[in-house]
This record gives C-alpha cells, structure tokens and sequence, in this order.
C-alpha cells in the first residue's frame, strides 16, 4: 500500500500521513459524488449556499487545530493566525453573489416567445489544491461549485495532506450531505487515471506549471472543463510619484510574506531612477527586521519554506544570480537560523538584468531581486519580458496613468497602489504560463456552470 507522507519543515519529521486511495476505491467515491449531485443540484440555492455558510463557520471553529497544524505541514508562522480573514472574505462574498450570479437572463417574454439562457452545474468537479495556502485557494472553487449545484472531490497537496480531511470534516459536520464533498488521498498516477477515464466535469488545479501540463495531457481527448492557475513571476513597479515608505512596506511584504510562498507574491521590482536608492536601502532595512525561526514560536515572523527541496531553488537562483554579477544586500548574519535548509533567510538582489534566471522564473521564496527603470515604456517592456502573468503592481499617485499602463501590461490583474491580495469581487485569472480559466467574482459562478438555452414558442 502507497502512503502519502508529510514531511514538516519545522524539523524534517513525518507530521501525517495517510494511505493513497486505490483506482478502485477512488473511482467508487466519484460514482458516489455523481449519484449525489443530481438531488443536491435539485436543492434550493438559498439553502445549498447557506450549508456551504456552515461548513464555513464550523471550520472558523477549529481554529486552534487549524493553525498549529498549518505551522507543522508548511511552515507559517502561529502568529499569523491561519487564512481565515481570506477563507471567510471568499466565502462571504461569493454567497452574496450566488443568487445573481446563477440567475436565468431572460431575453424574451411574450405573447409569442419565451426565450432565456439558464446555469446549469457541470456535475462532479475535481479540486486539486496547492500547499501554499490550502484554505483559500480551495476555498476559491469549493464554495462557489457546492453553491452551484456540483458535488466536489478534493485532493491536497501532499505537503498540506490534512487540510482536504479538515475541510470535509467541517462541512459535513455542519450539514453537506458525506458524498456531495469528499476528500481523496491520491497519488500522480491515478489522479491521473481519474482524469483520462473522464470521471469528472470540471477540474480545478492550482500549481506548478509542470502540474497543469501533466493534468491536460491526461485530460486530452475528454473534454473536460478546466481552470488552471499556474505559475507566476509577478512584478511592481515604482513611479516617480509614488508614496515611497507605503511603496517598500507593501511591495516588501508582497515579497516575503509567507516566505515569498505567494501565488501573487513579488518576485521582481522595477523602480524609477529618481526613487531606486532611496527605495532600496528602506528595503533592505524593512527585510532586515524579520525574526527567522520556529513557526509555533510566537516571536518568529518568518519560518521556513514549506519544503527543503523549495528552499534549495531559491539558493541556487540567488547563486547564480551573484556569480552573474548581481550583488546581495541582507547581511546573513542577521540571520543565524539559516540552516541550508528549509530554514531561509530574506534577501536581495541589485545589479540584476534578465540574463538571470532569478529575474525570469518563478523563485518562490523570500528573495526579490530590483532594477532602476529611466521610464514607463523601459518597466513596460521588462514587465512583459515573462512568459507568467498573473498581477502587476503599479506604484503612483495617477490613477489615469496606472489605467494606460495597465492596457499594456500582459497579466491578470492590474493592482495600484497594492499588491498580493485577491479581491472576491474581481475574478481571479492569469494569461501566458500562468494559465487559464478564472475564479471567484460573478465569473467564477459562470466557470462552474454551462449555459442551457431555452426557445419556447408559444402555441
């Protein structure tokens, strides 16, 4: 029997695991999910989504499990609290919205015709979530599908392998009928056999690149929805009129957060001439201030990456990054606790150019690497020069001229003023290798349902 383990980054332990699911018993519980759906899509919305509200609020309340476990599987810090501002926001939003979202629009009513296009739920649909913040990315397709009229089957991350059980466990204690939202523990290999057999209607992946690439191939040929939201190498750029402090503590914590393990994180930063010292010595003096250490310390505002295998890309980008020529600006001594692994202290990177790996793919980690830019079609060009686009950052006081910019600018979201935050209103999507697909937002509800038309006439 495969096991699928957790290994903490806290102290390199195996912190859980759980028996991988055979293609027999997966395949059971998908025709389990597929009976389901049809009584649960036949429930009120008012009620379905009020469920989903519950399964919600049960899980607020398991909050002092929740944290310390996230702590052991991937590494953040106790003293942030967990996801629930962002899990909650989410959840909150998209139930406002349900109602409206998924409402018939009516083209025709009359003596002759009746003519409206209506929403109707895809069926069973697949989440496969990410390590990184494994409430809220999933959250971002489990409410709005269950909402819908889809039963959900969820696969974590081996790196956060309780979070999909926690998930179920709270909403079926809060009343989500067992097979209408089941987790799964599943290998790669018979994910992958799921897929290509067509079991589900929709898929959902969040992660690497490499991960949505290995869910479209076994996916051809079966037509099966999907979103995917896919690598980033998100960038800001800082104008010559932009609130300068405001800029390096946003930017920064963009940057570094949860160890720069942030779909949306900062990854590179391009800052006008007449700002660039300026900016980068508050900088360096705002990363300076973090504390690296145990995540269930209450002190620590910095643990380690998720993963010693995460932490050790990091390194060798930076390290090529400096033998190219780039220049280091955090002192290591700062941060004894560095350990070579998961253990990883901030830094960055000046004298950067795109000949550097560090500037053109995802690092992932608490490293940014800044460049001094003469003008806005100078950031334009380096920003576009990637082939992710999820967000931009644009740092200025003109709101017309960040709108100009943002035309331009080949990403998903176009931020001014701030950055890392995903708005439930706005949908969340990306261009290039970012992926495909949205969720969240009115549009996401219209994801995880197919239109059906209706052309009634009249006798």
């Amino acid at each position: 029997m495969t096991m699928i383990q957790c290994i903490s980054p806290v102290d390199g332990s195996v912190y859980a695991e759980r028996p991988a699911s055979s293609l027999e018993a997966a395949s059971e519980a998908v025709a389990r999910s597929r009976r389901a759906q049809k009584d649960w899509a036949k429930r009120p919305l008012e009620d379905r989504v009020q469920l989903v509200m519950k399964g919600v609020a049960r899980l607020n309340e398991m909050v002092d499990e929740v944290v310390p476990e996230l702590a052991w599987q991937m590494g953040r810090p106790i003293r942030y609290g967990g996801e629930f501002k962002g899990f909650n926001e989410r959840s909150n939003y998209v139930a406002s919205v349900a109602a409206d979202a998924l409402a018939p629009i009516e083209i025709e009513r009359s003596a002759a015709f009746t003519r409206r296009i209506e929403r109707e739920p895809h069926g069973v649909v697949f989440v496969i979530a990410p390590w990184n913040y494994p409430y809220m990315t999933a959250i971002n397709t489990v409410a709005p599908a269950l909402m819908a009229g889809n039963t959900v089957i969820i696969k974590h991350a081996a790196q956060t392998l309780l979070v999909g059980e926690r998930m179920v466990r709270a909403f079926v204690e809060a009343g989500v009928p067992a097979d209408v939202f089941q987790n799964l523990f599943l290998d790669h290999a018979t994910s992958e056999k799921l897929i290509a057999a067509g079991s589900f209607n929709f898929i959902n992946f969040t992660g690497s690149v490499a991960g949505g690439r290995a869910v479209e191939k076994a996916a051809a040929g079966t037509f099966t929805g999907m979103g995917l939201e896919l690598g980033g190498k998100d960038p800001g750029y800082v104008m010559e009129d932009a609130d300068l402090d405001a800029a390096v503590d946003t930017l920064m914590d963009g940057a570094t957060f949860n160890s720069g393990q942030c779909c949306c994180g900062i990854e590179r930063i391009y800052v006008h001439e007449s700002l660039y010292d300026a900016f980068v010595e508050k900088s360096v003096a705002w990363v300076s201030n973090y504390k690296l250490g145990n995540p269930l310390d209450k002190e620590t505002s910095l643990g380690p990456m998720a993963n010693v295998r995460f932490a050790r890309t990091v390194r060798q980008q930076v390290a090529d990054a400096v033998a190219k020529g780039a220049k280091a600006l955090v002192d290591p001594k700062l941060f004894p606790q560095d350990d070579g692994g998961a253990y990883l202290m901030p830094q960055i990177l000046v004298n950067v150019d795109h000949s550097m790996e560090f500037m053109r793919e995802e690092t992932f980690g608490p490293a940014v690497g800044i460049m001094k830019v003469k003008s806005d079609a100078e950031a334009l060009d380096l920003m576009n020069d990637c082939k992710y686009g999820l967000t931009v950052s644009l740092w200025t006081k003109d709101e017309e001229r960040a709108s100009r910019i943002g035309t331009e600018l080949e990403t998903g979201t176009v931020f001014m003023n701030r950055c890392d935050y995903l708005d439930p209103a706005l949908v969340w999507t990306g261009v290039k290798e970012t992926g495909r697909g949205g969720s969240l937002s009115v549009l996401g509800f219209h994801n995880l349902t197919r239109p059906k038309s209706y052309h009634l006439k009249k006798a």
